[in-house]
């Protein structure tokens, strides 16, 4: 036992996995089993034990490995005594929380009536080279002087798009796959290599039906006379990064080309904007309401934005008035938004009224589209004075009443285009004669100012001040209250004013 408590203690302290084993006999002789003598506690297995395994049965430990490939070798090593040696060997394990399988490099020796057990893990190894590589697009290569023999790493079979049970291509494959107007930059690398310097070039290849460029970093060993035995190289291709760098010289021309066009893409913007949603210049009447309408340009914008309103008196008598900022700027929003106004009035010629349900079909639009925005949409009826909306990620309302502004309670509701499937929760407000209500884009109240609320503070000072004293003119009075352009963002506002 002192011969096993000395191996134990100098087991413990090995930086490697390695683990003595001495077997169990049944009472006929036979071997059956194998009990864990000694261990390194420095590396751990697949289950984080070290040292506590010490007498540990395997068949306890690790059962799966019972009659097994490794099991039967341990029995054979320990009967002949010739060494054995497994270079991938599979454990499986189909417990929660652990790797279900695992490969390992295993040796085997017969030492001290046991057996010596060495192991190293290859899996997770092999795991963060190829996921490096992956990642980096590299690969590494050696190329032996002496034989002629070359070894690859996974990423360069996948930089060369080549199968691995190929093997890998041949220095006279390689040279042939080069572009012919490149090998003197190879030569140039044996030249730096030969020099004793390490070389680093970035070099064509031909690989399938397109060329790659490879920037291929190398270095010699040599050996004690200083006579070179190896050339290691690390591969890594760049392709993307030239074609990266090609686009953007390309960009850069049609940029100056562009901003030749800038001004002219902004007017037709512009005018296409004005000619789907024109802005009356006055105040206009809808069924028990007045109402007035203003649109200002970002103040430093070169394109316009996808701003929108509606404000109508259907058949039926009752009033729509809706507003939204479809996302982005210039020809994209101006034909987006076209698309949702468009497809909203489309949608109430044929008799859909409810809000919420009108967002559905604004919202699957979009998704279709493939753009985003906000949108409010409310009903009123004149007989009632009940305002009904809904609203898909849209500022709700500010209503204004005898001198005091405030919120409407917004219900929820995402952005559109976000979720196909969103609902938008519909709410209702009772309003009263005199009343002022303001529909707006988030261009009227977002400044980029220390006081992030001292704008919308603003605004509402401006309505309750109206409310207090609408006078014969109120929309009018109001609008030039609030006429102050957003610098970054267009300003669209809807204002109504239910009629005494």
């Amino acid at each position: 036992m002192a011969d096993e408590a000395a191996v134990r203690e100098l087991l413990a302290a090995i930086p490697a996995g390695c683990t003595w084993l001495l077997p169990v006999h049944s009472p006929t002789g036979d071997v059956v089993d194998f009990r864990i003598a000694a261990t390194s506690d420095q590396i751990r297995d697949i289950y984080g034990r070290g040292s506590q395994r010490v007498d540990g049965r395997l068949s306890e430990l690790y059962p799966s490995m019972v009659g097994g490939k490794l099991w039967g070798m341990y029995g054979e090593v320990l009967r002949s005594g010739v060494p054995g040696r497994l270079s991938e060997f599979r454990y499986e394990e189909s417990r929660a929380g652990v790797v279900a399988e695992s490969r390992f490099e295993v040796s085997v020796h017969r030492v001290l009536g046991g057996l010596l057990v060495w192991w190293q893990r290859r899996d997770e190894s092999q795991r963060r080279l190829e996921h490096t590589e992956a990642l980096g697009s590299l690969g590494w290569s050696e190329y032996d002087l002496t034989d002629g023999s070359t070894a690859w790493s996974p990423g360069m079979y996948r930089i060369f798009g080549r199968d691995p049970g190929t093997g890998p291509l041949t220095r006279v494959e390689q040279a042939r796959a080069m572009l012919p107007e490149d090998r003197g930059i190879a030569e140039t690398a044996w030249q730096t290599l030969d020099s004793g310097a390490t070389s680093d070039v970035t070099v064509r290849f031909r690989i399938g039906d397109e060329v790659k460029h490879l920037r291929i970093l190398s270095d010699v060993a040599r050996d004690a006379a200083g006579k070179p035995v190896k050339i290691y190289g690390v591969v890594q291709d760049v392709t993307s990064r030239v074609d990266s760098r090609t686009e953007i010289e390309s960009l850069s021309d049609k940029l100056r080309s562009r901003e030749m066009t800038a001004l002219a893409e902004h007017r037709l913007a512009g005018q296409l904007q004005n000619m789907i949603q024109p802005v009356p210049a006055e105040e206009f009447p809808l069924a028990g309401l007045e109402a007035m309408v203003s649109y200002l340009p970002a103040g430093s914008a070169l394109q316009v934005g996808g701003d929108w309103y509606h404000a109508e008196t259907l058949p039926d008598g009752l009033v729509i008035l809706a507003i939204g900022d479809v996302a982005g700027h210039g020809l994209e929003a101006a034909s987006g938004m076209a698309h949702l106004r468009f497809a909203l009035v489309a949608w109430l010629s044929i008799g859909i009224r409810a809000p919420d349900e009108l967002l559905r079909h604004m919202n699957r639009l979009s998704v279709q589209l493939g753009i985003t925005g906000t949108a409010l949409i409310a009903v009123h009826d004149p007989r009632t004075r009940r305002l009904t909306w809904a609203r898909a990620g849209h500022l709700p309302p500010l209503l204004a009443r005898a001198g005091v502004s405030s919120e409407l309670d917004r219900p929820p509701g995402l952005l559109l285009g976000a979720e196909p499937d969103e609902t938008f929760p519909v709410a209702e407000a009772a309003l009263s004669p005199g009343d002022l209500v303001l529909f707006y884009t988030d261009g009227l109240v977002e400044r980029r100012s220390p006081d992030l609320f001292a704008r919308a503070a603003e605004v509402r000072t401006h309505l309750s001040t109206i409310s207090a004293d609408p006078g014969p003119d109120p929309l009018p009075r109001l609008q030039r209250l609030l006429h102050a352009p957003s610098p970054h963002d267009d300003t669209c506002t809807l204002t109504i004013h239910v009629i005494p």
